[in-house]
């Protein structure tokens, strides 16, 4: 049990197992590509970096056209959305710094089980490692690492809502721990959600839709936009 926003939300619902989805046939676009970085939209369901078993990734996908592209951040298997990768040694550290340093914009849509309050929610729990149901991360009040998630709820549709999600922090599953340990899991979440919020999607509603950075070589800000292929009704 934790306190949030001043009120008291259960965990009892986030002990769930996770599944090994399908080999991703998606194409990965590229958005954006010069001599310094390259900025990529991902397709749910294919991981970053290479894994113990499952091998196709973004960072094989990408080295055919770009060889010298580097990951410098990570995206959940089953979150879609905006990438980053420097193409060399002086953009690999400048990103790394930037994302170090929290100079990064970063913006999810998601769709949530459940009416989220209107306005802006901020959302402070600390979160590490579930040391017994790997690969899950738990809130971790005494020990955990600062967590810090900033939403905003646009539209609320049959017992659903679609928000806005600007993470200040970076942790593993962060947004998906988050938004469950309120009482509004995210859908198709296999690893938080109840099983009823996991199987009413095919996948997870979770899109990196706005990435903000600064060009490693110039400095100039940049800034990415990928609309989410999922919506409510208008």
């Amino acid at each position: 049990m934790v306190i949030v926003n001043g009120q008291v939300s259960d965990t009892s619902a986030l002990n769930q197992t996770h599944h090994i989805p399908p080999p991703c046939s998606e194409p990965l676009r590229i958005v954006f590509a010069d001599d310094d970085l390259v900025v990529v939209d991902k397709p749910s369901g294919l991981l970053s970096v290479t894994g113990r078993f499952v091998k196709d990734c973004v960072e094989r996908r990408i080295l055919y056209e770009y060889p010298g592209a580097r990951i410098v951040h990570r995206l959940d298997l089953d979150t879609s959305g905006l990438m980053v990768l420097g193409q060399n040694p002086k953009a690999v550290a400048s990103l790394n710094a930037q994302f170090r340093e929290r100079r990064v914009r970063k913006q999810y849509r998601a769709i949530v089980d459940g009416a989220v309050d209107d306005g802006d929610r901020t959302i402070c729990l600390p979160l590490s490692p579930d040391p017994i149901n790997r690969p899950r991360h738990r809130v971790y009040l005494q020990g955990g690492k600062f967590a810090l998630t900033r939403m905003r709820c646009l539209k609320i549709d049959a017992g659903t809502s679609e928000v806005d999600l600007m993470p200040v922090t970076g942790r593993s599953h962060q947004l998906r721990i988050h938004l469950a340990t309120i009482g509004h899991a995210i859908l198709g979440c296999d690893l938080y959600a109840p099983p009823a919020v996991h199987l009413a999607r095919e996948r997870l509603m979770l899109h990196a839709s706005l990435l903000g950075i600064e060009h490693p070589r110039t400095g100039c800000p940049m800034t990415f936009e990928s609309p989410a292929s999922f919506a409510l009704p208008r």
